[in-house]
């Protein structure tokens, strides 16, 4: 697509096992790893929603590992 083409395409909010988040065009199979939270519409509302919700950037793992160091230090 080419840049100041108008972007028509449906997207789904899709998130991996790590809670990471990301948009997919809802015509294409989901990749492997990756499953939709509920949320379809144009890009702009998909990524506003996005920001809404993803508030950690953080890998789930990476969250994981520092509660449990921040727990044994304390």
């Amino acid at each position: 697509m080419a840049w100041d083409e108008e972007d028509d395409t449906i997207y789904t909010v899709v998130v991996n096992h790590e809670e990471q988040y990301s948009i997919w065009p809802e015509y294409k199979e989901l990749p492997a790893g990756w499953r939709a939270v509920g949320k379809t519409g144009p890009k702009a509302e998909c990524l506003a929603y996005i920001k809404e919700i993803w508030t950690d950037m953080r890998p789930l793992s990476l969250r994981r590992r520092m509660d449990g160091e921040a727990v044994a230090n304390s």
